[in-house]
């Protein structure tokens, strides 16, 4: 299956007639190795942040975590391995696998809980697969 099947078909799947709002497949570097359509366009200092608050949690608490220019308030995640960010009715879940960081944006209609569910369940199986 190649990168891209990913995102489209696990990432970008209909949840109770919902989907993510854009998702994407990165290297731990910010190569994109796959996106949606709609992904926003993120830079290397987004991506830095990110991979830092993963090597020492809670370090984008104060300052927020940003993708795509979008300011995040960072919620509970878990360290080392995910991290969630809320911006209004929306939000960005990130899981980290050996090689890669699983992205999901969500809005309403769809629940924080169910965008979680997709990307953290498709970056397990990723890990566990070593990748």
């Amino acid at each position: 299956m190649s990168w891209q099947q990913y995102v489209d078909e696990h990432l970008m799947c209909d949840i109770d007639g919902n989907t993510l709002t854009s998702a994407a497949i990165i290297g731990h570097d910010g190569s994109v190795w796959a996106q949606s359509a709609s992904f926003p366009q993120f830079t290397a200092e987004e991506v830095a942040a990110i991979m830092k608050d993963f090597d020492e949690p809670g370090s984008l608490a104060p300052t927020g975590l940003f993708l795509g220019g979008t300011k995040y308030m960072v919620i509970q995640g878990e360290a080392g391995a995910v991290i969630r960010g809320k911006k209004g009715s929306g939000g960005v879940t990130i899981k980290k696998t050996n090689q890669a960081l699983i992205i999901g944006v969500y809005d309403e209609p769809l629940a924080p809980g169910q965008c979680n569910m997709i990307v953290e369940r498709l970056g397990d199986y990723l890990y566990d697969q070593g990748l």
